[in-house]
């Protein structure tokens, strides 16, 4: 039995101000590296092979505080664009909240949780999904089923992508789904990748 721990990504100054950050870079809030920290000791008794993250600097600094406080700076990591956040094209860093007072909340709904909605110069969730889904069944899953306990530190919609897979969410539930930043799910897989037991800690509610 695998363990796949997935960890979304600490508090950034972004997240921090309300802005759609996307495949913009910005940095770890002192709440984000906080939230890392504190991820990092809910997990202190699953030991862990490898690593898979973005290539954004949020994901990868997530990780590394987490390797850093489990005294496991040793652990590989592979870092890979299809790990990246949502492209929120032309709402990258415009600030949500002014945005669904604009828009109303029906509308800012479909843009911020919808499956298949299209943003001007970005992507869909549904996108996000196949690139997500495309490089864990590639890369990852093989992984896993030679017997390697896997972390993955990565942004919201990423994460929700691979849980949508994982657990076989319909397309019209994926958008209940929120993962708060330092939220940690672990699952614990059989040989074949099948779900046996799903645990989620650090969770608290979602205000990014």
């Amino acid at each position: 039995m695998e363990y796949l721990i997935l960890v979304r990504h600490g508090l950034s100054t972004y997240n921090k101000q309300g802005l759609w950050t996307g495949w913009d870079d910005p940095d770890l809030a002192p709440e984000g590296v906080a939230e890392a920290k504190q991820a990092a000791s809910t997990i202190t008794d699953i030991p862990i092979d490898l690593g898979y993250t973005s290539v954004q600097k949020r994901h990868k600094d997530t990780l590394n505080i987490i390797k850093k406080d489990l005294n496991k700076e040793s652990i590989p990591v592979v870092e890979n664009v299809a790990l990246n956040e949502r492209d929120y094209g032309v709402y990258t860093r415009k600030n949500k909240w002014r945005i669904k007072k604009q828009l109303g909340d029906e509308e800012f709904q479909k843009i911020r949780r919808s499956w298949d909605y299209p943003i001007p110069e970005g992507e869909s969730l549904k996108q996000v999904y196949g690139r997500v889904v495309r490089y864990f069944e590639s890369t990852i899953l093989p992984q896993l089923k030679a017997g390697k306990n896997v972390i993955i530190s990565s942004s919201g919609n990423a994460l929700r992508s691979l849980v949508k897979y994982l657990e076989n969410i319909s397309d019209d539930d994926i958008s209940k789904l929120e993962i708060a930043t330092g939220e940690v799910y672990i699952y614990k897989l059989d040989n074949e990748g099948k779900i046996i037991n799903k645990e989620i800690r650090n969770q608290h509610p979602n205000i990014a």
